[in-house]
């Protein structure tokens, strides 16, 4: 499971001003930020963009200059997957090595919803080890009991990031990981294709090569 919370977007009207200076045609820029900060983006700027994202990469250098900024809580095993992706990207995580044994251990820390029963089972008698585990280093300031907890610590075990990102960084995960088997992708390649003017930009299949 995976959950994308308090997404910004900032940067769209520097960028497509940027977007014009190899022809020096910023007298047919008609994109305008309104007060209430919100960016509106006109024809003449739409179809350039579009321009530039099908010329390739090295076009629509524009892209790298729109940043986004959101909170994203998904499983260990997933960020093991996002952490592949270094260029565009940064992070700050909660910390499980300062901060596992702050409070109790339960079910909801953890992804649980692709688990069949067995499974679900297995996992709920391993969290009770896991909260064993925290009290004792808690109560006795065992270091071993910390260290078997963080060795213990399975992959579903979710984790919350800020991050930072431009649109060229998220429309490359959302073409490579559209199609992948992980529900937490499709969740992620959604949230990238509701990303204000993405599809402006990409057309109506974002996640396709363009």
């Amino acid at each position: 499971m995976i959950r994308l919370q308090n997404t910004s977007v900032m940067n769209f009207e520097h960028a497509l001003r940027g977007a014009r200076n190899p022809k020096n045609s910023w007298a047919r820029m008609d994109s305008y930020t309104r007060a209430d900060g919100t960016f509106v983006l006109g024809p003449n700027d739409r179809a350039l963009a579009q321009r530039l994202c099908r010329a390739g990469s090295d076009h629509r250098k524009f892209l790298r200059q729109i940043f986004i900024c959101v909170d994203i809580t998904a499983p260990l095993y997933w960020w093991k997957e996002f952490d592949t992706y270094k260029i565009g990207t940064a992070a700050n995580s909660t910390s499980t090595m300062h901060r596992i044994h702050a409070r109790p251990i339960t079910l909801t820390d953890f992804s649980t919803d692709q688990l069949n029963t067995q499974a679900q089972r297995a996992l709920s008698a391993y969290v009770q080890v896991l909260e064993q585990l925290r009290l004792q280093y808690v109560e006795q300031a065992d270091r071993q009991a910390w260290y078997s907890l963080i060795q213990l610590l399975p992959s579903s075990y979710e984790q919350m990031r800020t991050c930072t990102m431009n649109y060229e960084a998220v429309f490359r995960m959302a073409q490579a990981r559209r199609t992948h088997k992980l529900a937490e992708w499709q969740t992620f390649c959604t949230w990238a294709e509701g990303l204000p003017h993405f599809r402006d930009f990409f057309g109506d299949e974002p996640s396709q090569p363009v």
